[in-house]
């Protein structure tokens, strides 16, 4: 036998096993791989589903209807699970027990409003008369007590059902920027901030509520009593015929009003005595309200801006459900010019101090505060547009083509 012709043979034989063995190394290697990318597709698959799942819920918690950051604020909550995380509230009572067969049974609150009124204890009978007509129409009912005196309301049957926060000389809007969080009043359907001298012998609350939300009001006030003793817009008095409405024309005086108007205090205007907020147009009010500004002058001329579209359009003043302004001082007096304005007298301090002539100083500085930090912020904010700059000068020009055609 040729001994070169052998060695060949046998090389070719083991090349021929070596062939062999990466091949079937390279099918066993197949079924590993189809595992890791199956593995691969189901973490994909698990990290997809749980982000949408995670957005469902941001969408289910977030009641304004407002995307919310949670970014800066969930790592805060990293040590809960996201199903155990309340984050909103309410200013509900709640029994400190509960007989065994009602604790398995979940509160729910539909159609619920809330009354916020700020009181001092000589307006308790005008108080009470006011409470009288909201609780029974599924009202929560929360009084701020600025003069330090709740005891003497305990003897009010409703008194125990009612809310008391007290803090002493505190304004209507000090409470509420600090008790009427967003995430606090997010039950309530509209939120009534109201002030305690308004006679309500002509009011109902249901049926003023079934008014604004016929009529897509976000932001809405009472009519006013033409009698009232003190009125000091025009827009807010009464129209006898009318259900309610969005504007006033008005051609004597300094502001005069006509169709053309497109601002307050013609049209897109309630005045701070008796504002009712959708629970909307209230998520946007309360970020408006400056928290070192505590009298509030000027914001009831931005309010249009909270009302979630066009202001002449979704603010307005309903005239068939009507109170009755009395212009009781309690708290400083009122600084603005009226059209009937009451004789008061001067509160006066041991120190000789006249303290409502100082509160309308002070009123008055913190309008003009409020007037430079608007135009600040709107200097400022190089991406915000003013929404009713534009529609102003083209309802101005169609007004004045319709009158040069008539």
């Amino acid at each position: 036998m040729n001994p070169i012709k052998s060695w060949r043979s046998l090389m070719s034989k083991k090349s021929g096993l070596s062939d062999g063995g990466k091949s079937s190394f390279k099918i066993k290697q197949l079924p590993f791989m189809a595992f890791v990318l199956t593995v691969m597709l189901f973490i994909v698959y698990r990290t997809t589903m749980y982000q949408y799942q995670q957005e469902e819920l941001d969408k289910k918690w977030n009641f304004w209807g407002e995307s919310k950051a949670y970014s800066s604020s969930f790592g805060k909550l990293r040590g809960l699970p996201r199903g155990i995380i309340h984050a909103n509230s309410d200013l509900e009572l709640r029994p400190l027990w509960l007989r065994s067969g009602s604790r398995s049974k979940l509160s729910v609150y539909s159609n619920r409003n809330l009354l916020a009124v700020p009181v001092g204890i000589k307006q308790k009978q005008n108080v009470d008369a006011m409470v009288k007509k909201f609780l029974p129409e599924n009202f929560t009912i929360i009084l701020f007590h600025y003069d330090g005196n709740v005891n003497e309301w305990e003897n009010l049957a409703w008194s125990s059902k009612a809310i008391h926060i007290v803090a002493q000389n505190q304004t209507k809007w000090w409470f509420a920027k600090r008790f009427l969080h967003p995430d606090i009043v997010s039950v309530y359907d509209y939120i009534f901030l109201w002030d305690e001298d308004l006679g309500v012998e002509h009011f109902s609350p249901s049926r003023y509520v079934r008014i604004v939300k016929e009529e897509g009001l976000e932001i809405s006030q009472p009519a006013l009593d033409p009698n009232s003793t003190e009125i000091h817009h025009r827009i807010t008095i009464r129209a006898r015929t009318k259900k309610f409405h969005r504007r006033v024309y008005e051609r004597r005086g300094s502001t005069k009003c006509s169709e053309a108007s497109e601002g307050p205090p013609c049209t897109g205007f309630v005045e701070g005595m008796a504002p009712v907020f959708s629970r909307s147009a209230w998520y946007c009010t309360w970020h408006l309200i400056q928290n070192d500004l505590v009298h509030g002058w000027g914001m009831d001329m931005k309010l249009g801006y909270c009302a979630q579209g066009d202001r002449t359009r979704n603010v307005g003043v309903v005239d068939r459900e009507y109170v009755v302004h009395k212009g009781i001082q309690t708290l400083g007096g009122s600084g603005h010019d009226t059209t009937k304005v009451s004789k008061l007298k001067k509160t006066t301090t041991r120190q000789g101090i006249d303290v409502r002539s100082e509160i309308r100083r002070q009123s008055t500085w913190e309008l003009e505060i409020f007037k430079e930090r608007w135009n600040q912020a709107v200097a400022d904010d190089k991406h915000w547009v003013d929404p009713f700059k534009g529609s102003g000068q083209r309802r101005k020009r169609r007004w004045h083509s319709v009158q040069r055609s008539s």
